[in-house]
């Protein structure tokens, strides 16, 4: 059996990892809303609609927040259109995804959402077809406490306190020809600049979020963000970085192999915005918001049949991608590099949560499941948090299609405020388990608490309604720990959790 080494000192450190790192992302778009969060006449709705059974999967995932609306639908979306009574909200055609949006539910009834699922809003704004004012507007109406026309209207509509919404994005994707009312870097970075400006003196306890390139293989990439962040940089708190992953090329190692692009990605974005500080000659360090990323490949066929079938139809069943083993492997290795990043990535949305390229599925009055890449994504919010360690890895390598010098294992580690430790390890090998062995003589004695591992013989192997459980956690190899150091059997194609008690 081949080995990989890990190095790992409790002296070595990232940074604090920010909890907003395992956040998620709900749009108006196919049935993530509609007929996914919020179901009437579900047999688990509650008095609002909402799914109660999806509710208690996204509480397992402990998601810190959660972006909305858009996404693309933000830009053509009015706010106006989703607060006041029900019967009285307008029906819009939305042309970013070609269907028609009924506001039944609307800022409020997220909030409630929000509050149920114990998690966070995280705003966006639309800085297409609208601008500064409206932006300042809609902060006024969630955030002000009473005495002006916009939150008393809130406190009409049935909302006495605040919602106190602290995290908002300043338009999406504005580089992006897609998008409604895209803008050149300068355009964008002038607009955001001056709605930042404003909604902080709203309510200056909030944090805005500028868009980046919409896509690390945008032309403009690059340019876009120095440009943008020349007009705004002072002014804003986050940059966002989107992406997504396919294996249209039927390349298992060489899409395994995707974290080193993500790796480049934050790494060259991070090197933008300190160029942009230093010529300003700034204090300040812009940190990053990964607002968007996933796989998101299956369903472009089907997606464009769809529109051509329904056009304006209500709640399509678009972007449902079905996820398989090796999907929830490269989620795995991009949580990782996450983690390797936590110094300058705060937050980072799975787009999305239900049903559109999502870790939940539901069917229309019947049950709800979890894709392969919800147990990735489970285990490292659950144990991924408090100060990130900086691993040093030695494993043996691959060559594959885009990348040179793989490293078949990949690792990394998280302590937490008690002390405990939880590795994170990946096994890329088709063929071969790996060993690793583990050098923690830096945290004194330990004890192994538990392995998990999530593994699967076939890597196109997925999960559905009727078999929920294809591909589902299992106990790892036992492994053994002498003289500081932890030797653990990693399992071909498989994602790993290895969970330590430290003695003092």
């Amino acid at each position: 059996m081949k080995t990989a080494t890990l190095i790992l000192d409790r002296d070595f450190t990232i940074g604090e990892v920010d909890k907003r790192l395992y956040g998620s992302f709900i749009e108006h778009l196919g049935r993530a809303v509609y007929g996914g969060i919020y179901e009437p006449g579900h047999p688990t709705a509650d008095e609002n609609g909402f799914r109660r059974d999806v509710m208690e999967m996204v509480r397992r995932l402990d998601i810190p927040v959660v972006r909305y609306p858009g996404g693309n639908f933000v830009s053509g979306f009015n706010w106006e259109d989703s607060i006041g009574p029900r019967e009285k909200r307008p029906k819009r055609l939305d042309l970013a995804w070609f269907t028609t949006e009924t506001n039944e539910v609307g800022l409020h009834e997220f909030i409630d959402w929000c509050r149920e699922v114990h998690t966070q809003p995280m705003y966006a704004v639309n800085l297409g077809t609208r601008g500064p004012d409206d932006a300042r507007r809609i902060v006024e109406y969630c955030n002000h406490p009473g005495g002006t026309e916009l939150s008393d209207l809130r406190i009409k509509n049935g909302a006495k306190d605040p919602f106190g919404i602290k995290l908002w994005c300043l338009g999406n994707e504005m580089d992006g020809p897609w998008q409604i009312s895209a803008k050149t870097a300068a355009e964008y970075g002038r607009v955001a600049c001056e709605t930042a400006k404003v909604m902080k003196w709203v309510d200056p306890s909030i944090e805005v979020v500028a868009c980046g390139s919409s896509m690390l293989d945008m032309p403009t990439f690059g340019t876009w963000e120095y440009q943008m962040l020349m007009e705004c940089y002072e002014h804003i708190d986050y940059v966002s970085l989107h992406r997504y992953y396919n294996n249209h090329a039927n390349n298992t190692p060489d899409f395994l192999a995707r974290s080193m692009d993500l790796d480049d990605f934050i790494t060259t974005v991070v090197s933008i915005c300190d160029a942009v500080g230093g010529t300003k000659h700034s204090r300040k360090k812009l940190n990053l918001s990964f607002d968007e990323w996933n796989v998101w490949y299956h369903s472009l066929a089907q997606d464009e049949e769809i529109k051509k079938r329904d056009r304006w139809g209500r709640a399509l069943p678009l972007l449902e991608d079905i996820y398989n083993f090796e999907d929830a492997l490269l989620i795995g290795t991009l949580l990782i590099t996450f983690l390797r990043h936590a110094d300058r990535v705060k937050i980072a949305c799975m787009a999305q949560l239900v049903n559109v390229i999502a870790p939940i599925m539901t069917c229309a009055g019947g049950g709800v499941w979890a894709q392969t890449i919800y147990w990735p994504l489970y285990y490292v919010s659950k144990y991924g948090r408090g100060t990130a360690l900086r691993p040093i890895v030695k494993s043996p390598s691959y060559d594959c299609a885009d990348y040179e010098q793989v490293p078949y294992v990949d690792a990394t580690a998280v302590q937490a405020e008690d002390g405990s430790l939880t590795i994170f390890a990946i096994n890329r090998s088709l063929e071969e388990d790996m060993e690793l062995s583990a050098d923690l003589r830096g945290f004194g004695s330990f004890e192994i608490v538990e392995h998990v591992m999530l593994h699967h013989e076939d890597v196109k192997a997925v999960n559905t309604e009727l078999h929920p459980d294809n591909v589902h956690p299992t106990r790892g190899a036992s492994g053994s720990v002498a003289d500081g150091r932890l030797s653990v059997a990693l399992k071909k194609q498989s994602f790993n959790v290895i969970r330590l008690k430290v003695h003092e």
